[in-house]
């Protein structure tokens, strides 16, 4: 089977994921800046969210590039990604809304957590579909930076009922540590 289906959908999906979180802020009422303030923590929530989801549509797409065949597996897997990245509006909307507040942002970042899960069990099942002589296996190594992800997701969740801000700073490091594509699969796909 070929990539083209599933690279399409999934772009189109990631889209539209990008589309309804922007339609969920709301132009505030009044016409003066100061108008803008309360709107500040759902802005600064959405370019989170907006960072996150380029994260995933970039790798992603360098992902497909080093995969060698498609599956049903693999399009159950991918889908199971898009499950998870389909939440990032409401989790953004909850967390923005309630400024920050615990719940919505243990919530947010449960789908954090799950979503790079997702992202984890589509590379294994690619890997698995490959077998040994996966590309994605040679790329991968480790994965160091896929297990302190979900490892920092995980404390962020935690610190949210403790101290919420300390849970936004790991989203916000994760996010940092991801902004750059994934330069393993670069390097594989330039050789």
């Amino acid at each position: 089977m070929g990539k083209n289906r599933l690279e399409a959908f999934s772009d189109g999906v990631i889209a539209v994921i990008i589309t309804i979180m922007v339609l969920e802020m709301k132009a505030p009422h009044g016409e003066s800046f100061a108008a803008l303030i309360p709107v500040i923590p759902i802005f600064l929530n959405y370019v989170l969210s907006f960072i996150y989801v380029a994260i995933y549509w970039n790798n992603h797409h360098h992902l497909m590039h080093v995969t060698q065949k498609v599956t049903g597996g693999v399009l159950w897997a991918n889908l199971h990604l898009l499950f998870w990245l389909s939440l990032f509006p409401f989790a953004t909307a909850w967390m923005g809304e309630n400024h920050f507040a615990s719940d919505p942002t243990a919530i947010y970042g449960a789908v954090l957590f799950m979503a790079a899960v997702a992202y984890f069990i589509l590379e294994q099942v690619i890997i698995a579909n490959e077998g040994s002589a996966s590309p994605l296996k040679t790329v991968l190594g480790r994965d160091r930076k896929g297990k302190a992800s979900v490892i920092l997701y995980g404390a962020g969740i935690a610190a949210a009922f403790w101290v919420h801000w300390i849970a936004q700073g790991l989203y916000v490091l994760v996010a940092l540590m991801w902004l750059i594509p994934d330069r393993r699969i670069e390097r594989a796909s330039n050789h």
